[in-house]
């Protein structure tokens, strides 16, 4: 079977791609969260300094019958290999995921990474091919979580009197950014992350504009933190993308600080953010570890339900999936 490298200079090849993973992905997953287009066509189209990262495919009779993708971190975690597979549904059993898989491992191989890692998600009760097919591959899982949604408007909650309300959009302001690392970096070192092996990603301000740009062009970014009144001292930060045109938003980190915990900020915060969304955006997606217990009945509290598990895989690299 052969696999080949995406021209990624194409725009019409990109868009092939695309539309065939989001065809093998919907197949199993209706309430799925793709990565929007514009944000996806911009890592294929100008590379990030953090990531090396290429698109592979099996094309039969002109039409793209599988997709897969591989991110190799160039600052932390260099020994690692990110990788997906996706099988359009009326392909699967013929060997295309195996052979995608294969072709990613000598890639990964020849790049000295020494393990692979991926995610895996699937409906509660539903079909499991894609777990079954990680494990066929030599992938053991090591860490769960829940996909999440919420329609909106959610319940309000609001902010502790002790606690001020800042909320920007974009580029974080110049007077917080110091607090604003100090809290991702936090984030960072504390997302639960099961039995992976990983190091926290650690931001300094030029990799945060960095990332604050190439965000910008695709995704309405807001961010809600709280500051405590009586001494200025930053209780914790909510971080939501909304793709450009959509209706839903995605709620990507929530970190309290560890001594401002036990005053529902978490809740304060993603309400704060929903409440200023524009009416159009009717649906929020987030994930939680189960293992997070306070997120995840903050979450449940607010009116999210769980659509999909996602287990976060690893595959050793070698003979046994050479």
């Amino acid at each position: 079977m052969d696999v080949t490298d995406l021209d990624t200079s194409d725009p019409d090849a990109r868009r092939r791609w695309y539309a065939a993973q989001e065809r093998a992905i919907r197949a199993d997953r209706p309430e799925a969260l793709l990565e929007a287009y514009d944000a996806w066509e911009l890592q294929a189209t100008e590379p990030s300094a953090h990531a090396e990262r290429r698109w592979l495919q099996v094309v039969e009779d002109g039409d793209v019958v599988g997709t897969a993708s591989l991110e190799l971190p160039l600052s932390e975690n260099r020994e690692v290999a990110w990788v997906e597979v996706d099988v359009v549904a009326t392909h699967r059993r013929r060997g295309v995921g195996r052979a995608l898989w294969q072709a990613l491992a000598a890639r990964a191989a020849a790049a000295d990474r020494t393990r692979m890692g991926g995610e895996v998600t699937v409906v509660p009760e539903g079909a499991e091919v894609a777990r079954r097919f990680a494990a066929a591959m030599g992938a053991v899982e090591q860490h769960r979580e829940d996909h999440l949604v919420a329609d909106l408007p959610v319940r309000p909650a609001p902010v502790d009197a002790a606690y001020e309300l800042v909320a920007w959009r974009g580029r974080c302001p110049d007077e917080h950014r110091a607090a604003y690392l100090a809290m991702r970096n936090q984030m960072n070192a504390d997302v639960p992350v099961g039995d992976l092996d990983l190091q926290a990603a650690v931001l300094d301000d030029a990799r945060l504009a960095a990332s604050e740009e190439r965000l910008a062009r695709s995704y309405d970014v807001r961010v809600a933190a709280a500051r405590r009144r009586s001494d200025g001292a930053w209780g914790g930060y909510s971080l939501l993308f909304v793709p450009h045109g959509a209706t839903y938003g995605w709620q990507d980190d929530t970190l309290v600080m560890p001594d401002h915990r036990g005053r529902r900020l978490g809740a304060a915060l993603k309400s704060a953010n929903y409440a200023v969304l524009p009416p159009e955006v009717t649906l929020v997606h987030t994930w939680t570890a189960p293992s997070n217990t306070a997120m995840h009945r903050t979450n449940t509290a607010m009116g999210f339900r769980v659509v999909e598990h996602m287990y976060e895989v690893e595959a050793a690299l070698g003979p046994t999936i050479a």
